[in-house]
C-alpha cells in the first residue's frame, strides 16, 4: 500500500464536524457487522445524499461500492447472507472475533486483555448480548464512543490511539480478507472493502500523531 495514496481524516476536537463524521462511520460499520441492515436502513441509502466521507480521497471508491451494494440489496437477501457468513449450522464461514485472528482460537488471551482494557475505560459487556467483546462490532462501537463521548478524561485522542492500536488494527484487515474470499459475500464484500479502507486511513492518521 502506498501511503501517498491515502488522505487521512484529520483528528480534531470532539465537537469538530470531521470528528463527528469519524464517529458516525464507526457507528455505521458497527451496525453492519453486528446484524443485517433492516428495510429502514436500506431505504436511507436509497434516498439520502450519500457523498463519500472525503470526496476525491482514499475512501471515495470503497464508499461508492458500499452505497451501491446497499441500494442493490433487500432486507431478506441481506439477512440470508449475514446468516450464511457469520452464523449458519455448525462452524460459520467467517468468525468476526478478534481472538480468532490473533490467537487462532475463540475466547483466548486477546479477549481477556480486551476485557481488562474495557474495564479500565469503565465499560462492561451487556449480558443480553450474545457476542463477546472481541466481536468487530463491539470494538468499532467502542471507537465511536471514544470519539464522541462526553467524558473528555476517557474519550480522547490518546485513548482512541491506544485502543485502536492494541485491539482493532492488528486483525481487522484479516477479517476483511476472510469475508472477501467468500463467494457468497455480496453486501459484506462491500462492507469489508470499506472497513479495510477506513482502517487504513485511521492507521495512517494515528501514525502521523506519533511522528
Amino acid at each position: 500500500m502506498n501511503e501517498s495514496h491515502l488522505r487521512a481524516l484529520s483528528f480534531a476536537s470532539a465537537d469538530d464536524s470531521e470528528e463527528l463524521a469519524r464517529a458516525e462511520l464507526y457507528g455505521l460499520l458497527a451496525r453492519l457487522w453486528l446484524a443485517p441492515p433492516d428495510e429502514a436502513l436500506l431505504q436511507e441509502f436509497r434516498v439520502a445524499v450519500t457523498q463519500a466521507p472525503e470526496p476525491g480521497g482514499f475512501l471515495e471508491a470503497p464508499w461508492g461500492e458500499l452505497v451501491a451494494a446497499m441500494r442493490a440489496s433487500t432486507a431478506a437477501a441481506a439477512a440470508e447472507e449475514h446468516e450464511a457468513l457469520f452464523h449458519g449450522v455448525g462452524k460459520p464461514e467467517v468468525f468476526a472475533y478478534g481472538s480468532y485472528y490473533l490467537s487462532g482460537f475463540l475466547h483466548e488471551k486477546p479477549l481477556a486483555d480486551l476485557r481488562t482494557d474495557l474495564a479500565g475505560l469503565g465499560l462492561a459487556r451487556d449480558d443480553q448480548r450474545l457476542e463477546t467483546e472481541d466481536h468487530i462490532a463491539y470494538e468499532l462501537e467502542v471507537m465511536r464512543w471514544l470519539i464522541a463521548g462526553d467524558d473528555v478524561a476517557t474519550c480522547n485522542l490518546e485513548q482512541q490511539r491506544r485502543f485502536f492500536r492494541r485491539h482493532l488494527q492488528p486483525w481487522a484487515e484479516a477479517l476483511c480478507d476472510a469475508v472477501q474470499a467468500q463467494p457468497r459475500a455480496r453486501l459484506w464484500h462491500a462492507v469489508a472493502g470499506f472497513t479495510r479502507a477506513f482502517v487504513q486511513v485511521e492507521t495512517q492518521g494515528f501514525d502521523l500523531l506519533e511522528t
